[in-house]
């Protein structure tokens, strides 16, 4: 355990890519302990219909790491992805996005090497999908409940990130893995690993007076940030 404060948690806790260990094993009961933490996470009516499926199967990793590939690949090529946008004025913004480029391209080319995978699915039918709002709420369940468990794998120094290209190919991997597809919904694909050192720090974000609005709306949304 780290022993960070609750302040340092909240503000250190990164998406790691190139800072996975990939050649140090990962404790099983680390991962159950962070779970158990995750099911505290506040659930839509207490609904509580989140599923987790942890990955530890190799031929499996590499399987969903393919799909990952392949999805990562059209991102890439898309007019979507930051660096193919017109540059942002700001140098340190641009070069925040090439960084997390080549980040990004660091974790799709070594996947599979995390010795754990996280897939939060939700156990909804997908004939029976929710209007907007109550995907907000149910989406908003497990997205929470995730979140904690990162930061609790963050405590005990694991990495994680969140991913979720692979759901382009989301059948597939429901094949891969025998969810059934039109009970239960993938949410995510978190890599899990020991971090590479602990000494991460906050991010770069807008000012918190560029995205505040006090009783009503004082403009348009700022440029986007990475």
């Amino acid at each position: 355990m780290l022993g960070l404060s609750a302040d340092e948690l909240l503000t250190t806790t990164r998406a790691v890519r190139k800072r996975l260990d990939f050649d140090r094993p990962v404790d099983p009961g680390l991962i159950t302990e962070c779970l158990d933490i995750a099911l505290q996470a506040p659930s839509g009516g207490n609904r509580q219909d989140w599923v987790w499926m942890v990955v530890a199967d190799p031929a499996k990793k590499a399987a969903l790491a393919g799909l990952y590939r392949q999805a990562w690949a059209a991102y890439r090529e898309s007019p979507y992805f930051p660096t193919n946008e017109p540059p942002h004025e700001d140098p340190a913004v641009r070069a925040s996005f090439e960084r997390i480029a080549d980040s990004a391209q660091y974790l799709s080319d070594n996947l599979e090497r995390a010795p754990l995978f996280l897939i939060p699915c939700l156990a909804i039918s997908r004939v029976e999908r929710p209007s907007w709002g109550g995907a907000a709420s149910r989406l908003g369940s497990v997205i929470q409940a995730s979140w904690s468990f990162m930061l609790a794998a963050r405590e005990r120094g694991l990495g994680t990130c969140w991913t979720t290209l692979h759901l382009a190919y989301e059948q597939q991997a429901a094949e891969i893995l025998g969810i059934p597809y039109d009970e239960c919904t993938q949410v995510a694909l978190i890599p899990i690993a020991h971090s590479v050192g602990t000494d991460f720090r906050p991010g770069m974000r807008e000012p918190l007076d560029r995205v505040l609005h006090w009783d009503e709306w004082k403009g348009v949304p700022p440029p986007r940030r990475p």
